[in-house]
């Protein structure tokens, strides 16, 4: 039972409720048969109260802070001063509704109103009758119901069992009484004084401490006998934990003096420790001291943890600082120093274990097969920084898996997008209360080795915040020389993570610190010639998910003409993420007929697959006929891989000037200029009257608007595109070129080549143009990624003209 409210109503004292019968919280049962006799009035104000249940019979006092319920108290206590008072579901909303009340409530009736010293103004109730709200009739200016009688179940007055539950909670009502300090003994008057065993029930419901929804329950119970039962029942448990507590204290008594004060505080922790069934801090400090023994650290970290320990014995537990303490030692336990993986140098089984998960990829793999074999020969060789910079889906960050498996070690990934804070990297000091340790230690001690492969995704999408740049804090993890140290502010002192494996993933390294660019070592891996995609769905994406979905390979069935259809028609990323949705949909297109249990054709047709997945929608990417003047096709890269892109242009009457449209950004305008002021300085040689530049206007536009484009690669493009425009002469079909130009008549390399040629291909581009100095580029790629295609080379702008452009006009070619 908690501190009766009846015995000290605020500034009331027990003897003031003597002395007015009128607060005298004890009912005869005469007082209790007259008051259920009454009647309930059909609408009544309701009162609903924040923490506290109302009891009928039971007196308590209660501080309206709200306005209404300061309103609705004035305006009853002027009147009949009988009010509805229900408690609320949730004490935090401060206009509750019908939907915010609980519906079973105790009419009261206002004893007395009283103005406090605070400003405040508290009501004394005495409980009545148990309602039940029926229908809200306002809320303003405060909430008024009609109210019905809820029935109470009670038993014969000479049933045995009922009396002796009744004896059961007198005595150990006397008994909480007697044991708890926070009860006052008058509260043992109140309860040897009750004659009604209704009354006696619900005053020592209202009294006990348990939270306002249990005793909401108990209110609503209709079973008067269930009721003390429960009531019992939560008595039962009160005095348990009296008597547990008591017990506790009675283990820690002894003649305490102020310099003992201090000794007394701990030993009492360490008993309810104990009794919880935990460890002392002691004996915590034991078992960290073996642990250490079983180390292998440096003389260095052995005695700056001796010297921590040492510490920690000395501190308070009950201080906010033995907590840090102990996570820090936890820590330095937990790390894995000097201890490392066997590597697996077995080649052949790596170099097929990387087969087996990625297709293509050829250039990884070459580098971790390079990796393993001088580890094979030295074994001591620092682990590589390695940066895989590509599109999205072309498998970057699975590929980390499949590394530690061809290594035989640990796999952690942590991922960088959108971290802002440097701690994250480096941990904070331990003087911020709740410090912890940075990501890369965590990890590291996730993977309960010192050389896991550790994938660090999406590093070009770390973001500078105002709590300091965490790329810049990664440039001692990712440097070869320096981490060996790395010095993590938690940790305190260096920490070795030159045996790690780090393998960095990008999509694009225009957003990635130089500093921390250059130390790592850049692999490209470009997107998927459409074979790849047909091979990778076939042998990867199509039997991972028939198993994701219930299927096995009889339920489905794609053949390569039908994948390759779908690749083409539904796909455009460089990746496969997009061929995998789509191949989903085919996967649960068959699921669905199994589950309905309707036919249909286990090998997938051209029809199913426009039945399922729509009409093919990337036909937009092919290449466009030649038989508009000024359409040119171009390549273009992306984050997301290569594309094509059409520059366009138009001639109408005007006085020469040039526009351009199509979202573009700086460098593609400054292209445009430059095409056009070639065109007009080499006018002759090009066969154009120069006076016609100042005759028409020039219009210049790139198709999808909505997509900004920006870069030099489309300086060929422009260029070819308007000399087409004034010559009103074909473009060779099935041709795409890029290129950058100068003033001088010069054509410069471009980046990109490898996803440009990919793009091509999709695109089903037979010719591409390009720089002499692009040759190289285009020797470093596989052969097989080059059939069908044709390439030129150029050096000059006349030869692009020359090349690119027929002798025959379109057809209606305008006359200039």
């Amino acid at each position: 039972m908690s501190r009766s409210k009846l015995i000290s109503i605020d500034s009331l004292s027990f003897q003031e409720l003597k002395e007015d019968a009128e607060l005298i919280p004890l009912m005869t049962p005469e007082d209790e048969e007259a008051m259920n006799k009454e009647d309930l009035p059909e609408i009544l104000p309701i009162l609903p109260l924040r923490n506290t249940v109302l009891f009928p019979g039971v007196v308590i006092p209660i501080t309206a802070g709200r306005d209404k319920s300061i309103k609705l108290i004035n305006e009853t206590n002027n009147g009949n001063k009988v009010i509805g008072v229900v408690s609320q579901i949730d004490e935090n909303i401060e206009d509750p509704l019908l939907k915010d009340i609980n519906k079973v409530g105790t009419v009261a009736k206002i004893l007395r109103v009283l103005k406090m010293p605070d400003g405040n103004t508290t009501v004394i109730l005495q409980g009545k009758k148990r309602f039940e709200v029926k229908e809200v009739i306002t809320n303003e200016p405060y909430m008024t119901a009609t109210i019905g009688e809820v029935p109470e179940a009670r038993p014969a007055t000479e049933n045995e069992e009922f009396t002796a539950i009744i004896e059961s909670i007198k005595e150990k009502s006397l008994e909480i009484i007697k044991d708890s300090p926070n009860i006052p003994s008058e509260a043992a008057f109140a309860i040897k004084n009750i004659e009604s065993s209704s009354f006696l029930i619900n005053f020592v419901s209202s009294n006990l401490n348990i939270p306002v929804a249990e005793k909401q329950k108990l209110l609503e119970t209709n079973d008067l006998k269930e009721r003390a039962l429960e009531t019992l029942r939560y008595m039962n448990v009160e005095l348990q934990k009296l008597s547990l507590r008591n017990d506790i204290q009675s283990k820690v008594e002894s003649d305490i003096n102020q310099q003992q004060k201090e000794y007394f505080l701990h030993q009492q922790m360490k008993t309810i420790q104990e009794e919880l069934g935990g460890n002392s801090s002691e004996e915590e400090i034991e078992e960290m001291h073996k642990r250490s023994k079983e180390k292998v650290w440096s003389k260095e970290v052995s005695e700056h943890f001796d010297k921590e320990l040492a510490k920690l014995q000395r501190m308070n537990p009950q201080v906010a600082e033995y907590g840090i303490q102990r996570n820090y030692l936890d820590l330095y336990l937990d790390l894995p120093w000097n201890l490392y993986s066997k590597d697996k140098f077995d080649l052949k089984r790596a170099k097929r274990i990387l087969d087996r998960d990625h297709f293509g990829l050829e250039d990884v793999k070459k580098r971790i097969i390079e990796h393993l074999a001088v580890l094979k020969l030295r074994n001591d060789m620092k682990s590589p920084i390695l940066c895989l910079y590509g599109p999205p889906g072309v498998g970057k960050t699975s590929l980390g898996k499949s590394v530690a498996e061809a290594l035989g070690r640990k796999y952690v990934r942590m991922s960088l997008g959108g971290m802002r804070d440097e701690s994250e990297i480096r941990g904070h000091r331990k003087t911020y209360i709740g410090a912890m340790p940075g990501r890369v230690l965590k990890n590291i001690k996730k993977a309960e080795t010192g050389n896991p492969v550790f994938v660090l995704d999406e590093i070009d999408k770390l973001s500078i915040g105002s709590q300091g740049d965490p790329s810049s804090a990664l440039l001692e993890v990712l440097d070869p020389e320096q981490n060996d140290t790395f010095y993590d502010n938690f940790l305190e002192v260096g920490y070795d993570l030159s045996k790690v494996m780090f393998i960095a993933t990008a999509n694009s390294l225009g957003s990635i610190q130089p500093a921390l660019r250059d130390r790592m070592e850049i692999i490209n891996v470009s997107g998927y010639t459409i074979e790849e995609k047909v091979e990778i769905g076939k042998r990867h994406l199509l039997p991972k998910l028939l198993g994701e979905h219930g299927l096995s390979k009889e339920h489905i069935k794609i053949a390569k003409p039908q994948l390759e259809k779908i690749v083409e028609g539904y796909t455009r990323e460089s990746g496969v993420r997009g061929l995998e949705k789509q191949l989903a949909k085919m996967v649960r297109y068959a699921a669905m007929k199994i589950a309905m249990e309707e036919p249909y054709d286990v090998k997938i047709t051209n029809t199913v697959i426009i039945e399922v997945l729509g009409a093919p929608k990337l036909e937009r990417d092919k290449y466009e006929s030649n038989d508009v003047a000024g359409v040119v096709t171009g390549l273009a890269w992306t984050r997301v891989g290569g594309d094509i892109l059409f520059i366009e242009s138009i001639l109408s009457k005007g006085k020469g000037t040039l526009s351009l449209t199509g979202n573009l950004g700086k460098v593609m305008k400054e292209s445009a200029t430059i095409a056009l002021e070639y065109i007009k300085s080499n006018a002759k040689s090009l066969g154009l009257d120069p006076d016609m530049f100042y005759k028409y206007n020039v219009h210049i536009h790139v198709p999808e608007g909505a997509t900004p484009k920006d870069g030099p690669s489309a300086g060929v493009t422009m260029l070819t595109s308007l000399v087409s425009l004034f010559t009103q002469r074909k473009v060779k079909r099935s041709l795409a070129m890029t290129g950058e130009i100068t003033l001088r008549g010069k054509v410069l390399p471009v980046g990109g080549i490898k996803e440009k040629i990919l793009a091509a291909k999709r695109a089903h581009i037979k010719e591409i143009l390009l720089c002499e100095d692009n040759r190289r580029d285009i020797e470093e790629i596989k052969p097989e990624y080059l059939k069908g295609l044709t390439f030129h080379y150029v050096k000059e702008m006349d030869e692009v003209v020359k090349f690119a452009l027929t002798n025959q006009k379109v057809k209606n070619a305008k006359k200039l």
